[in-house]
């Protein structure tokens, strides 16, 4: 469930609320009733999990291997697949 920030515009308090997405935002301060206005934030950072989302993931020299071990069009050069010599 996100939070967000808010601060209020009499006496300054800021606080943060849990809520959900659908939920309205809150209009009065906890502290003396006084009007708030919600904060921007920078939000939560995302994590990738699974291979190659990670810039030390990435090596080149795997892509070169594996491209050695794929077999490519043939063209009749005796890949073994479709050529039988």
């Amino acid at each position: 469930m996100p939070h967000y920030n808010y601060k209020c515009k009499k006496c300054g308090f800021e606080f943060t609320k849990f809520q959900s997405i659908s939920e309205k935002d809150l209009k009065t301060c906890p502290e003396c009733g006084g009007d708030v206005s919600k904060l921007l934030s920078g939000g939560a950072g995302v994590i990738y999990k699974g291979e190659g989302f990670y810039v030390n993931d990435y090596n080149p020299s795997k892509k070169k291997e594996a491209k050695k071990d794929t077999p490519s069009a043939c063209n009749n050069g005796g890949c073994g697949s479709c050529c039988q010599s």
